[in-house]
């Protein structure tokens, strides 16, 4: 039977192990997708159409169960591409660079939400169709964390770090947008190009360079 001088060391050591987990920064590998607004939902998928929740993200976002067709202004397609919830303000599509061969269009490297000079594109639903002039983007290296951990790295939201990732593929990625929020959990976002390139995959841990 442990003494109570172990139990409390125990206890400290689980602790302290914790803390070290919570402070991890992982890759999450993200796919193409969809955000939509309450107005382009509608016509997509019927008036005042609620999104299905398919699995949870960070910040209170979820993958839904809902995916949708996006076609470029070249008549080039990809189906079943998953809608990303909540509802935002803008709708906004996300693909990667290899995407774009496929469907023939140029957008260019933005960070979330900014759109203006974005590429178009139409997007097709089981109850309707639209057509956005600018709503796609490649989206940036970024990583999120919580207020707490941004302190520790001594950064603040928008700052730009170098990231070492030690794979098979050793890499070191450069101007990395870092995104801070309380809701966030430790984590930096890259499409699936980047990942395959440098043999990462969901859950892979990071190292922060600041400068």
């Amino acid at each position: 039977m442990a003494t109570l001088e172990e139990l409390i060391t125990n206890a400290v050591i689980a602790t302290l192990q914790k803390k070290e987990e919570e402070d991890v920064v992982k890759i999450g590998v993200s796919a193409r997708h969809v955000h939509l607004s309450r107005k382009d939902c509608d016509a997509l998928f019927g008036e005042g159409y609620e999104l299905h929740r398919k699995k949870e993200l960070m910040g209170g976002q979820f993958a839904a169960e809902e995916c949708v067709t996006i076609v470029s202004p070249n008549l080039r397609s990809i189906e079943n591409v998953r809608v990303l919830g909540p509802l935002r303000k803008e709708s906004q599509v996300e693909i990667s660079r290899t995407d774009t061969f496929k469907l023939k269009n140029s957008p260019p490297v933005r960070p979330s939400g900014q759109l203006k000079g974005s590429a178009p594109m139409a997007i097709v639903g089981p109850k309707g169709s639209i057509y956005l002039n600018e709503c796609c983007i490649i989206a940036n290296r970024h990583i999120h964390l919580p207020p707490s951990l941004a302190d520790k790295y001594g950064v603040k939201d928008n700052d730009l770090v170098d990231v070492e990732v030690q794979t098979g593929k050793p890499t070191r990625f450069y101007d990395v947008q870092v995104r801070v929020h309380e809701s966030f959990t430790p984590e930096m976002h890259i499409d699936t190009d980047d990942a395959n390139a440098c043999a990462l995959k969901t859950g892979d841990i990071i190292k922060i360079l600041t400068k």
